[in-house]
């Protein structure tokens, strides 16, 4: 077995995947609030030293010590949170978050389930009804976990904390929930997310700026720098595969006939 070959092979699959990677985060560099995604790789797998450590197979029982894979392994992927830069925007139901946290939203799936999300993204509306939904229709909800609804025809403040006056009274208070670990968000889709089992709710330090919207913090040139070293890297596995491919020839055809 000519072990570079699957060495520049696991190498252009990786680089494939960063391509991706980047190509998703160039894509949504105008969507409001998007976190940009990274990729990571392995140089192998620590199979061996786990083995050795193992005992449950029995201490005298000879045991398999793992299966040698040369080359790179494709690692976890992993989200930045970082703070987007906020833009002016003038309209008053345009909400950005200053620190740490995620407003929450009630999706419908098409199976019509229903389960609370969390979002970066304050582009918010109001229905002819007087509900507090995003750009997709998804209602905003409130610190008790309900719609938030109030009256279209009158004026609209929402302070600091989130809470909504008309007439001079409160109406609302729009929930503003962070997590102690971010490990334990997934993304779904493509600007919100969800806790999986582990996830534990804090209370958000963030404010809200009305008339603001946070904008997603990816760095346009930065991500086209990275897509020319991960096209040069590509590039450089496949003259390794074409190289290979060349000795082999030499070996199998001219050589062969001494």
């Amino acid at each position: 077995m000519v072990k570079g070959l699957y060495t520049a092979f696991t190498g252009m699959i990786n680089e494939q995947h960063r391509m991706d990677v980047l190509t998703n985060n160039l894509a949504n560099a105008d969507t409001n609030g998007f976190k940009k995604e990274g990729a990571t790789s392995q140089s192998f797998d620590a199979i061996l030293a786990y083995k050795i450590k193992d005992s449950s197979e029995g201490a005298h029982l000879s045991r398999r010590l793992g299966v040698n894979h040369p080359g790179v392994k494709i690692g976890e992927g992993y989200t930045d949170f970082s703070q987007g830069p906020i833009k002016s925007t003038g309209n008053p139901y345009d909400l950005a978050l200053t620190d740490s946290g995620f407003f929450a939203v009630e999706f419908t799936s098409k199976a019509g389930e229903t389960s609370v999300k969390y979002t970066r993204d304050g582009d918010f509306t109001l229905t002819q009804e007087g509900r507090l939904v995003t750009r997709d229709g998804d209602p905003v909800l409130d610190e008790n976990g309900s719609y938030i609804e109030i009256d279209p025809r009158l004026t609209t403040e929402i302070n600091s904390s989130g809470q909504i006056i008309q007439d001079g009274r409160v109406v609302a208070t729009i929930q503003v929930t962070d997590f102690e670990n971010y490990d334990y968000l997934e993304r779904y889709g493509e600007n919100y997310f969800q806790p999986i089992e582990g996830a534990q709710e804090t209370e958000a330090p963030a404010e809200i700026r009305a008339g603001f919207l946070e904008t997603s913090n990816i760095s346009v040139v930065t991500e086209m720098v990275n897509m020319i070293t991960v096209s040069r890297a590509y590039e450089a596995n496949q003259k390794v595969i074409t190289t290979y491919d060349g000795t082999l020839d030499i070996a199998a055809n001219q050589l062969g006939r001494i």
